[in-house]
């Protein structure tokens, strides 16, 4: 999953972007309005964890131009007020879920990660597939009942090879989805992660390399 952080407070918006990338979520951060607008028009987010009060350029009109551009992005909105109109405001602005700060940071994942799964046709919150398992709320993946450990990009991989349902995944496409936006776009990283996956699922191989296309399950 690609998650976009836009909070102005930096130390909020590093923890929080570290905490998702433990759980194996591509994380991009920026600090002002202007800097979100620059990459939402470059990059595919799943969601967006927008701040409301945002310098530059109002959280707000960020998310005004989201819904604009008829993305498939989901913006869970983030604000320090806890009234409840200002929070049906954010929502009739186009938002999809609504914050208040402070707030617990398991909340905040798992409000992510279902907007995760709003972002294409609806799956179930627990994957499975070529007799695979894999529970991206608990971090978890099984192979015929054996627990597989996973690093972290490995599980991003494998989720999304899983949530594609059978589709080619392109090594591209891979890159966007599980890694951030300083990776190296020439970097072998790809290739790499999915033959240690492959190794780690073990016999007889469930991901199927498509010449010149990419990946699938």
């Amino acid at each position: 999953m690609r998650v976009l952080v836009v909070e102005d407070e930096q130390l909020l918006a590093d923890a929080v972007a570290t905490g998702l990338r433990r759980e194996a979520m591509a994380v991009d951060v920026v600090y002002d309005g202007a800097a979100a607008l620059e990459r939402v028009g470059v990059n595919d987010y799943d969601v967006v964890v927008l701040d409301r009060d945002l310098p530059l350029v109002h959280g707000d009109d960020v998310c005004r131009k989201i819904i604009e551009l008829g993305m498939a992005t989901r913006v869970l909105m983030l604000t320090a007020s806890g009234d409840v109109s200002d929070r049906v405001e954010g929502l009739e602005l186009g938002a999809d879920d609504y914050l208040p700060k402070p707030f617990a940071f398991s909340e905040l994942t798992a409000r992510v990660r279902a907007l995760g799964r709003r972002t294409t046709v609806a799956l179930p919150p627990v994957l499975e597939r070529a007799g695979i398992k894999l529970d991206p709320n608990r971090r978890e993946v099984f192979r015929e009942g054996r627990e597989v450990q996973l690093a972290p990009k490995e599980f991003a991989v494998l989720e999304v090879l899983m949530r594609s349902e059978g589709t080619v995944v392109s090594a591209e496409q891979l890159l966007e989805k599980a890694w951030d936006e300083n990776t190296d776009p020439f970097t072998n990283v790809v290739r790499v992660t999915v033959m240690t996956l492959r190794r780690k699922l073990g016999e007889p191989p469930v991901i199927v390399t498509v010449p010149g296309s990419g990946y699938r399950i």
